[in-house]
C-alpha cells in the first residue's frame, strides 16, 4: 500500500489522551515528537470540538523537551519572542522564523561536513561562538524595527536625529555581515597540510 501524502490525524480526548487514527492506537507526546523527527506529518484535532490544536500540541512538545533540560531555545531568544506578542512586528515574526529555520535545516548537512573537515570533532566551540555573534546581530537588527525605542539603545528625540542615527546602525550591520561572511569563507577553506 502506497504511503499517503495526507497528514495523519491525531485526536485529543477530554482525558488528555491522544489517539492516532492512522494506526488506531493511543500515542504520547514523545511518540508525536518522534513522528516529527521522522518527517511524518500530522494534524491534531480536539475530539469534542473538532478544533485544530496542532499548534498548541507542538508547543507542548517543545515545552516538555525544554523542561527535560534539553534547552534548545536561549533565554534571550525566548524573551525577544515574548516581546513581539502584541507588537506591530508580530505578524512578521512567524514567517521570518519559519524561513530562517528552513534555511538552517537545508544547510545543516553542509555545515556539519565543513565543520568536521575544518575542525574535526572539537570544532563546535567555534560554531557556538559564531551562533552567538549571529544572534547578537539578529537581536540588534530586530531592535532597529521596534517602535518607541524598546531596544536597549535610546530612541533619538527628533526625526532629524533618527535619520542621522539610522545610517550608522545600518553601516555597522553591513560591516558585521561582511565580517561574518569573511569568517565563514575562512571556515570553508581546506586547511593546508
Amino acid at each position: 500500500m502506497a504511503k499517503s501524502n495526507e497528514p495523519v490525524t491525531i485526536k485529543k480526548y477530554a482525558n488528555r489522551r491522544l489517539y492516532n487514527t492512522g494506526t488506531s492506537t493511543y500515542v504520547t507526546l514523545e511518540d508525536l515528537a518522534q513522528m516529527v523527527k521522522n518527517g511524518e506529518d500530522f494534524v491534531v484535532y480536539d475530539a469534542k470540538s473538532s478544533e485544530d490544536i496542532t499548534h498548541s500540541v507542538l508547543t507542548q512538545i517543545i515545552f516538555e523537551q525544554e523542561g527535560k533540560g534539553q534547552n534548545l531555545l536561549p533565554i534571550n531568544f525566548l524573551r525577544q519572542i515574548i516581546r513581539f506578542y502584541g507588537d506591530s512586528m508580530q505578524m512578521l515574526v512567524p514567517r521570518y522564523l519559519d524561513m530562517s529555520i528552513e534555511n538552517f535545516a537545508k544547510e545543516q548537512a553542509t555545515l556539519r561536513e565543513q565543520f568536521s573537515k575544518t575542525f574535526g570533532v572539537g570544532g563546535f566551540g567555534v560554531m557556538e561562538d559564531q551562533v552567538r555573534r549571529n544572534m547578537e546581530i539578529f537581536d540588534r537588527a530586530f531592535k532597529m524595527f521596534l517602535p518607541n525605542g524598546r531596544g536597549e539603545e535610546a530612541t533619538p528625540a527628533t526625526p532629524a536625529a533618527a535619520a542621522a542615527a539610522k545610517p550608522d546602525d545600518f553601516d555597522e550591520l553591513k560591516r558585521q555581515v561582511a565580517d561574518m561572511q569573511k569568517r565563514l569563507d575562512k571556515l570553508g577553506e581546506t586547511p593546508k597540510e
